[in-house]
């Protein structure tokens, strides 16, 4: 078991964000979380991540309990994960395979050669050329710009990967493309990917199975064939 979420609950002032949420992540997985506007989607992804707060619950990450976590315990998970947020977040000052070396150089202590040498390799395993690495984000396009974005969260080989609405902003031709790579990733590396997405494409071909946020509650946990067979109201809502 990779990610464990047991009786999640979330407020912010008197609002109920999330009640009594639980499901378990398995390794070599994609598992998305759905939801509609304003369902908390987001919220979940950033606790995971120990970026926002959670009010009742546990959760467990590669046996390491969130709620009190040491210093030392969340520097191992921080290691062992990339996120990608939105819009990919590169750093517009460094070139392509400057950003795909930040993390190889605050969190490692390679020389620089090797962190070159990681750093080309990163940027072929998400199928860009070399004439690509000294490049600016801004002579790049969208697609591009999340295939870097992802080089970057795998530089460190991490176990986990975190993606925030990835195919957000791309034409149908760059979604595809991206959820190929995706899957590539996945049978080559051994990932387990967590994502939000509102791509119906994407929760066709690429999630093994899914969490649906509906009234604060876990709405359905399962894959699709499942949702269509058992639940067809939220298959009509999130499919058509």
């Amino acid at each position: 078991m990779i990610i464990q979420a047991k009786n999640i609950s979330t407020y912010f002032g008197d609002k109920c964000i999330h009640e009594d949420i639980s499901f378990k992540i398995q390794e070599n997985e994609i598992f998305g979380i759905l939801g509609g506007s304003g369902s908390g989607k987001s919220v979940l992804l950033k606790q995971m991540l120990m970026l926002e707060h959670f009010d009742g619950g546990e959760y467990e990450i590669l046996g390491k309990k969130l709620k009190n976590i040491s210093d030392d315990d969340a520097l191992f998970l921080q290691k062992q994960w990339g996120v990608v947020f939105q819009y990919g977040a590169l750093f517009s000052f460094f070139n392509i395979l400057e950003n795909i070396s930040i993390p190889l150089i605050e969190y490692t202590k390679l020389s620089k050669n090797d962190i070159k040498e990681i750093a080309m390799m990163k940027l072929k395993m998400v199928g860009l050329d070399e004439s690509v690495a000294r490049l600016y984000p801004s002579e790049i396009s969208g697609g591009m710009k999340k295939r870097v974005a992802i080089a970057r969260a795998l530089a460190l080989d991490s176990k986990l990967l975190f993606l925030d609405e990835p195919t957000s902003g791309l034409d149908p031709h760059s979604s595809r493309e991206f959820d190929e790579l995706l899957l590539s990733l996945k049978q080559s590396f051994k990932l387990c990917v967590i994502l939000i997405t509102h791509d119906k494409d994407s929760m066709k071909n690429v999630l093994d199975r899914f969490l649906i946020i509906e009234d604060k509650k876990v709405g359905f946990l399962g894959d699709m064939q499942t949702l269509q067979k058992d639940n067809l109201r939220l298959y009509e809502r999130f499919m058509q």
